[in-house]
C-alpha cells in the first residue's frame, strides 16, 4: 500500500474567487482506519473552507488528544495550527483568539476528549460564546485506545466487546444549548450534503459554533448493536431542516408553506431544494430546540440538521470590550497612551 499523495493535479482545477484550487485545501494523507468516519468529516470541512472563498493562512486549527485530534494534519495544510492536551482545545482557542480576532478558528474534538477530561473546559467556551468552530467527531467510543465506551455512548449500545454500555449517555447538543451556546447543528459524516451546508453555516456564525458529528468508528463500534454505527445512523437518521448555505451577497428571496418543497435558483444558476418543516421544529427557541431532541430520542431517532441558533448573543470580544485588533499590531503607543490618558481613566473612576 503507497501512503504518498499524487503530487501531479489536472493543470485547470477549478479555482474559487480566492483564487485557491480544492486541493489548496488539502493536509496531509491520512493514517486513520480506511473508511473512518473522521475522513469524511475532513472531507468536509475542505469543501466548505473552498466553497466559501477562505484564505487557508487565515485559519487556526486547534486540537485535543484522540483520533479526532489527529485530523486538523490531513486538512487545510498552509494553515495555523496546534495540537494540545487531552480536552484543553478551548484553553489554547481562548488564548489564541484573545491574541488575534480577526482568525476563523477551527476546533477539533472528540468525544472523549469533550464529554469526559474537557467537560469542564467545554462548559466554559459555551459560556464565555467564544468565536470558535468547535467540531466533535463524536464515535461513542475511544478509538485510539481500543474502543472503551465514551460518555456519549448510549445505554444498551455494544462495540466490538460485545457488552452492552450499562450507563446513561451525555447528550452534547443538548447540553451545549442549555449552557448558553448560541448555534448547535448535529450532522452525519456519511451525509456530505448535509455536513457541507452545516459546517459552512457554522463557520459564517459569530461566536462559538458547535457541531457534534456522528463519526463510526469502523474498527471499534460499527457493530448491528452500536447506536454509532453506520447502518444504525442510516436507519434512525431524522432532520430538523434541509437547507444549503449560501454566502452574503445579492439577497434571495422565497416563500412556501410549511411542509412543502420549494425550488430556489441560487446566484451561480444552480438550483436547491427546499423543504420547510413545519413550527415543531422551531430551531430559534432554546425550550423547543431541547423539546426536539428529547422527542425524537424517545422515538428512537437521531436529530440531525440545525438544532438551535441564536444570533443576539454576543461573543466574547464583544462582551469584554477587547481591542478590535490583533495584539501583534499594537504599537507602544496603543499600549501605553500616556499620563494624560492614564489621569483621565482615574478621573472617570472617581
Amino acid at each position: 500500500m503507497s501512503y504518498r499523495r499524487p503530487g501531479f493535479r489536472h493543470p485547470k482545477q477549478p479555482k474559487n474567487d480566492a483564487g485557491y484550487t480544492r486541493a489548496d485545501y488539502e493536509g496531509a494523507i491520512s493514517t486513520l482506519c480506511a473508511g473512518c468516519g473522521h475522513d469524511s468529516t475532513t472531507n468536509a470541512i475542505i469543501q466548505a473552507c473552498f466553497e466559501l472563498n477562505i484564505e487557508p493562512h487565515r485559519v487556526v486549527k486547534i486540537s485535543g488528544i484522540g483520533c479526532s485530534s489527529k485530523t486538523p494534519a490531513y486538512f487545510l495544510g498552509r494553515s495555523h495550527g496546534f495540537n494540545s492536551v487531552h480536552g484543553r482545545m478551548p484553553s489554547i482557542a481562548t488564548g489564541a483568539n484573545m491574541a488575534n480576532r480577526d482568525l476563523l478558528y477551527i476546533g477539533i474534538s472528540g468525544d472523549g476528549d469533550t464529554a469526559s477530561i474537557g467537560m469542564g473546559q467545554f462548559a466554559h467556551a459555551l459560556r464565555r460564546n467564544l468565536n470558535l468552530n468547535y467540531i466533535c467527531m463524536n464515535n461513542g467510543c475511544y478509538g485510539l485506545t481500543k474502543g472503551q465506551d465514551s460518555a456519549t455512548a448510549d445505554r444498551g449500545s455494544s462495540g466490538k466487546r460485545g457488552v452492552p454500555n450499562p450507563y446513561e449517555s451525555i447528550d452534547l447538543c443538548e447540553l451545549a444549548i442549555e449552557l448558553g451556546a448560541s448555534f448547535v447543528a448535529r450532522g452525519f459524516s456519511g451525509d456530505k450534503r448535509q455536513l457541507v451546508p452545516l459546517l459552512k453555516a457554522a463557520m459564517a456564525h459569530s461566536g462559538l459554533a458547535f457541531v457534534d458529528v456522528i463519526s463510526p468508528c469502523v474498527t471499534f463500534n460499527n457493530t448491528s448493536s452500536s447506536t454509532k454505527s453506520y447502518q444504525y445512523v442510516r436507519e434512525h437518521i431524522e432532520a430538523t431542516n434541509t437547507f444549503d448555505f449560501v454566502p452574503l451577497q445579492q439577497e434571495i428571496l422565497t416563500h412556501y408553506e410549511e411542509g412543502t418543497s420549494q425550488e430556489v435558483v441560487m446566484h451561480d444558476g444552480s438550483i436547491i431544494h427546499l423543504h420547510k418543516a413545519d413550527s415543531s421544529k422551531d430551531v430559534t427557541n432554546r425550550l423547543k430546540s431541547v423539546n426536539n431532541l428529547e422527542r425524537e430520542k424517545e422515538k428512537g431517532r437521531l436529530l440531525t440538521g440545525i438544532l438551535y441558533i441564536n444570533p443576539d448573543i454576543k461573543e466574547t470580544h464583544d462582551i469584554i470590550n477587547s481591542t478590535l485588533r490583533p495584539l501583534n499590531s499594537l504599537t507602544e503607543e496603543d499600549l501605553c497612551p500616556g499620563s494624560a490618558a492614564l489621569e483621565e481613566i482615574n478621573a472617570s473612576l472617581r
